[in-house]
């Protein structure tokens, strides 16, 4: 958790959005980048589309969620999932603009369970997993993500230190908007509506 509270304050690229659209006076819950961030650099394998190239964008006036994380994950990444599923389940149509990607940090652990395990929240979810780690750590580091080493507790259970932050892309494959850790389903479906009415 410290590392994703020193990724939010420590980040130079990240800036609190002030302005709002169409005359509403909210303000977005999540950060737009000071800089037009492309983060379809490169395409890694969806485990849940048999391993077919998948690019870090959004459908045509879209938005794509991206998640960077791992199924064993005890806290961070059921949570910040069961809050995209339930901010999409209360958005109506609008929902069906929205892709969701969730990729592995975890690639050994991970390429057998994930499509099961995304797709349990957000069903036709993409299952994103490569033992390129190369690759990985190049595309997470677009997103302004990272993630350390796979390792073993004494108990056998795998864990993986990781940022927790939530993205949305758009269909140019640009970083539209970035949310911290515990932004509740509210607030995502608010942001998203207010991304997609733009």
């Amino acid at each position: 958790m410290t590392r994703a509270r020193g990724v939010i304050a420590g980040s130079a690229v990240l800036a609190a959005v002030l302005a709002a659209c169409g005359g509403d006076d909210r303000q977005l819950v999540g950060y737009v980048a000071e800089q037009p961030r492309q983060v379809d650099i490169a395409e890694l394998p969806d485990v849940s589309d048999g391993g077919a190239p998948f690019r870090f964008a959004a459908a045509d006036d879209g938005l794509l969620l991206v998640y960077f994380g791992y199924t064993n994950c005890p806290h961070a990444c059921p949570n910040t999932m069961g809050e995209v599923k339930r901010a999409l389940e209360d958005m109506g149509d609008d929902a069906d603009r929205v892709d969701v990607a969730m990729v592995t940090v975890d690639p050994e652990g991970d390429t057998d369970v994930l499509a099961d395990y995304v797709q349990a929240f957000v069903p036709g979810a993409h299952a994103i997993a490569t033992d390129d780690l190369g690759t990985l750590r190049r595309v997470a580091s677009a997103f302004d993500a990272s993630f350390g080493e796979v390792r073993e507790t004494a108990s056998g259970t795998r864990v993986v230190d990781h940022s927790v932050l939530l993205y949305a892309v758009d269909d140019e494959g640009v970083l539209a908007l970035t949310w911290p850790l515990g932004t509740d389903a509210d607030d995502l479906a608010a942001d998203i509506h207010q991304l997609l009415d733009d």
